[in-house]
């Protein structure tokens, strides 16, 4: 989530709006997100509601939920998901910016 506050700035310009959603309870989740002040939205989803509506992947050996990234337009329709295979395969802001530009 880090890469996204330090690009944040970026996504804004594409007339983006970022949100996160994370595996924490509430109070872990907002203490995160008061500490690290982040700029964007942010969703505590401790019982993985969210995160199996948009089919994000659950790996127990590799530690939790892997990434995933969904990009959803204005009318509520998703124009691309990107699914990491491990928790470091998340993609550069650069590489999910230029798709924000492709899907405009």
């Amino acid at each position: 989530m880090a890469q996204l506050r330090q690009d944040y700035e970026l996504f804004l310009k594409e007339d983006t709006i970022v949100v996160a959603v994370g595996p924490e309870g509430k109070e872990e989740f907002a203490k995160y997100w008061q500490e690290n002040q982040m700029p964007f939205y942010g969703i505590p989803d401790p019982d993985h509601t969210i995160a199996n509506q948009y089919g994000q992947k659950v790996n127990l050996i590799k530690l939790g939920r892997m990434p995933a990234h969904v990009i959803i337009d204005k009318q509520g329709m998703i124009k691309h998901v990107y699914y990491g295979a491990s928790m470091k395969d998340i993609p550069e802001n650069d590489s999910v910016l230029e798709k924000i530009r492709e899907l405009k």
